[in-house]
């Protein structure tokens, strides 16, 4: 579950994950990706940071695993992911 104080995330396409803790990972990426999808919103970049990659392989999981991720990328360094979301007809 969520931390019990409600922090509020934008959508706009841009998902910052530093200030997570990873076990929120595998609840936030899948809801903010649904968020995306219900705005029109079809490519996320997530920021998982470069580190020891613990981020980068949960949030690769639920990507892997999410049927509105069409495809997903390195962005331009190793520290973010696009992810290519499926327009919502």
């Amino acid at each position: 579950m969520f931390n019990e104080e409600h922090i509020e995330i934008p959508i706009d396409g841009t998902l910052d994950l530093h200030s997570f803790h990873p076990k929120e990972i595998k609840e936030l990426v899948p809801a903010y990706i649904e968020e995306c999808v219900k705005l029109g919103i079809t490519e996320v970049r997530i920021i998982h940071g470069k580190g020891k990659g613990i981020l980068r392989r949960i949030v690769h999981a639920e990507l892997e695993r999410n049927p509105n991720v069409i495809s997903y990328q390195y962005g331009k360094t190793w520290g973010d992911t696009i992810a290519n979301i499926q327009r919502r007809i």
